[in-house]
């Protein structure tokens, strides 16, 4: 679940939180990015509870439409086939599912007057409504309506803010668990171990991201001696701070994980300077972390690793 970027990301912030407060220890920031990579399966699971709650919500909808003393031909008509049908129920039965919703305690942190909203605001959608009055629904039509639903819920404000209230870094993740929720929902029925893709992987999160946090906290002053004589006409502390910190990721990536390509890295510092510094940025941490990758290369300070990587 967890990709290379997104782990760089999040060591790139405790890195950046390691260096305005000076109360902070490296194995503060360290301790704080395993939590941090746990959060993200707490997540994944939390968007799964919100998208089956909201799906479910239609069983109440279908019991208050038999309650109405006037019912109109659509209340005669409704059903909640968008919740009862096999896709739905193997991911809303599933064992592990429900071990996590209660491990979490979901059922204390979201009311059902905000879930009837998010169903109620859904239920208005012209794709909603033509799948109910379409009696023929195929599997495919109730995917792409259980895929609409995922859609909704990450672009209604409401449900925005809600999870920025209990996860301050959910902007930062909403896109990895975007892409998490569409794979699950593609993938129903949900069958025996489904989750297992979506839990973190030792190598990316321990081996790469752990490990390279750990060395750039550490190695700070041996790093900087490397970098100020390639800043040229640039004094080390006029360079923004997340520049300063990916070119530090940079350089350590370079030298000491031997299986990810320079041009690789290179290009990823370069495309996270686009997300999260200056508008001048892009070229100035090129320019810098080339300059050292060539300096690096004559010294014969990089060795690389497997296939595609020796030549």
């Amino acid at each position: 679940m967890l990709s290379r970027r997104i782990v760089r990301i999040k060591v790139m912030q405790f890195l950046y939180a390691l260096s305005r407060d000076p109360e902070l220890t490296t194995q503060d920031v360290i301790n704080f990015y395993r939590k941090g990579v746990q959060k993200n399966l707490e997540f994944y699971v939390f968007n799964i509870y919100h998208f089956l709650k909201t799906v479910d919500y239609a069983f109440k909808d279908a019991d208050i439409r038999k309650k109405k003393l006037r019912r109109m031909p659509e209340d005669e008509a409704f059903t909640p086939k968008i919740a009862d049908n096999p896709m739905v129920r193997s991911l809303a039965r599933h064992p592990w599912v429900l071990e996590q919703f209660k491990k979490f305690g979901f059922e204390d942190k979201v009311s059902e007057d905000t879930i009837r909203k998010y169903y109620t605001d859904f239920s208005k959608t012209e794709a909603y409504q033509k799948f109910l009055l379409n009696p023929d629904s195929t599997e495919e039509d109730l995917l792409e309506i259980l895929l609409g639903v995922n859609r909704f819920l990450l672009s209604n404000e409401s449900f925005n803010e809600d999870m920025d209230d209990f996860y301050y870094s959910w902007e930062d993740d909403k896109t990895l668990v975007a892409g998490a929720m569409k794979k699950t929902i593609r993938a129903l029925p949900a069958l025996d171990a489904f989750y297992s893709e979506f839990l973190p992987e030792e190598e990316v999160v321990t081996d790469f991201g752990e490990s390279l946090l750990k060395k750039v906290a550490l190695r700070e002053k041996e790093l900087l001696e490397v970098i100020d004589p390639n800043l040229k006409n640039w004094d080390a502390d006029r360079v923004a701070i997340v520049d300063m910190i990916l070119i530090k990721m940079g350089m350590v990536e370079f030298t000491d994980f031997p299986t990810i390509p320079t041009k690789v890295t290179l290009n990823e510092y370069v495309e996270l300077t686009k997300l999260y510094s200056t508008e001048k940025s892009k070229d100035f941490v090129n320019g810098i972390l080339d300059r050292i990758l060539k300096k690096m290369e004559k010294e014969e300070l990089i060795v690389k690793q497997g296939r595609g990587l020796v030549e």
